[in-house]
Order: C-alpha cells, then structure tokens, then sequence
C-alpha cells in the first residue's frame, strides 16, 4: 500500500470511528463500554468546568478531547474564531457566548454524521452566530486571512499529514492572529504494537508525533511565540480506563500499560502568526 492510500484508508477509518461516536453506537476514545464515568466526567477530568457544560446543549458534549483550550484563547467581542474538528460543537458553542452575536464562529468537521448533530444543537444552544462547514483539516473550506483565532482539541493528531493542517491554519488566520490547541503529542517512542496499529491511531495515541517534530512543523509554518500552557501525562487525566483499542493491543502483546505512561503527553499551547 502506498504512503497516500495508506493514510487515506487511517481517514477512513478515524471517519467511520467518528461517524458511530455521533450516532450514539460508541463512546468516545476513553473507551467503548463507558468506562469513563460519562461524558460529563471526562469533560471534567480533561479541563472543562461545571458553568461550560452548563452553558452547552447536552448532546454537544460527547466526552471527546484532551483538554480545554478555550480558557487561554482569550476571545474578544466580534472575532471570527474557526474550530476544527469541531464534532457535536461544544468548543464552538463556548465560544459563541464569547465573541457575542456581532463575531462568528466556524466549525469544520469531515464527518457527516457529526455535522448533523452539531447542525442540531445550533437551535438547542440558541445561537445565530455560530456555522459548521464538512471540510478535511488539509484543505479548510475557509477564505485566506479571515479568521481572528483558531482552536482544536485532540483532532490533528489524527490527521496523517499534519504539515498541511498547520500550513491551513496560517492561510485562513488574519496577521497576528492566533492558535490555541489541544492535542497529544509524545515524550518517547511508542511499542511498537501500538505505534504501527490502525485502531491505536483512533484511540488518539499512535497518530501522534515526537515534541519536537510536531513543534517543528508549527514552527515552519511561519507561526511564533510557540508557548506550551499545559503539559500531562495523558493516561494519567483519562485515568486507568485509558482508549480501549489500545489496553486491548498492550494485553495482547503481554506489555504492561506502565510502559505507555510518561510518554503520552496531553498539551495545550498557543502561538501566534506574525504580522
């Protein structure tokens, strides 16, 4: 298989993944029998407070990400804010009350089924200000230099080509505007078990990158001021009832889960694209 159907087939498959998360027929990546103590839970443990989950349509939060980088985008009245990977829409709602209804906020999704939900939690939310788009994070259906702010949560490190999501996002960002991401990055070479397995990467681990790659390809994007605002050993937040794909493929090859943590970090940082 050649290197583009091969990452083609891993979007395909983090695609259906997704599709039955929306649909109700699997949990999210902390597990698939709801091992996390439900979505409210896991939003709670990753960063999220009470007043956000409040604040949101129930059906927005489906347990999903890696952290909160909301509180450090520091949004202002009538910004444009793009979202990406924005699932069910609970980064997109929060920051709907944020930019207020002279801003706007874009949400892009490659998941049909996604969409729909987050489509449907517009008129739950109440909010006129906010549009989800169907998009890859590669090729961003968003006008050059028309957003003020960009966030993700624990998406990019599921697209094969992160160079490109990275070169999109300081296309569509204005001069000086700027980034606030959560994802999962890695301190330390994976088992190889994991690193090489296709149900790994949906369970958000074996798709990430080594720090200072993955940092390199923000960097060479053309972005500055690259600032790491939290830093966590990922198993450690999601706590013993880490994504199940992978307890399944460590088990299988007799490896302890210990061998996994230290290495699995869970960061949120800003930067900034020059003006």
């Amino acid at each position: 298989m050649s290197e583009t159907r091969g990452s083609e087939a891993i979007v395909e498959v983090v695609r259906e993944r997704y599709g039955r998360i929306a649909q109700g027929l699997e949990s999210s990546c902390c597990g698939t029998s709801g091992t996390c103590g439900g979505e409210s839970a896991a939003a709670l443990g990753i960063g999220y407070t009470p007043q956000d989950l409040a604040a949101v349509p129930e059906e927005a939060n489906l347990g999903l990400g890696c952290g909160a980088p909301l509180r450090y985008l520091a949004l202002a009245a009538g910004e444009t804010v793009l979202d990406l990977g924005s699932g069910a829409g609970v980064d997109a709602f929060l920051a709907a009350r944020e930019v207020g209804p002279k801003g706007r906020v874009i949400g892009v999704d490659m998941t049909e089924a996604m969409l729909e939900k987050a489509r449907a939690n517009v008129s739950k939310a109440g909010v006129a200000n906010v549009e989800f788009r169907h998009g890859r994070l590669e090729a961003l259906p968003v006008e050059s230099r028309s957003v003020d702010a960009v966030t993700s949560n624990c998406v990019i490190n599921l697209v094969p080509d992160k160079s490109k999501v990275f070169a999109e996002v300081a296309r569509v960002l204005k001069p000086g505007g700027r980034l606030v991401i959560s994802d999962i990055i890695l301190d330390g070479t994976l088992p190889e078990t994991v690193a090489k397995d296709v149900y790994a990467y949906v369970g958000c681990v074996s798709g990430a990158m080594l720090r200072d790659e993955y940092f390199g390809l923000v960097r060479r994007a053309g972005f500055a001021g690259v600032e790491v605002l939290k830093d966590v050993d990922y198993l450690e937040a999601v706590g013993d009832t880490f994504p199940a794909e992978i307890a399944k493929l460590l088990a299988a090859a007799g490896i302890a889960p210990d061998a996994l943590r230290g290495k699995v970090r869970s960061v949120t940082y800003r930067a900034t694209k020059p003006a």
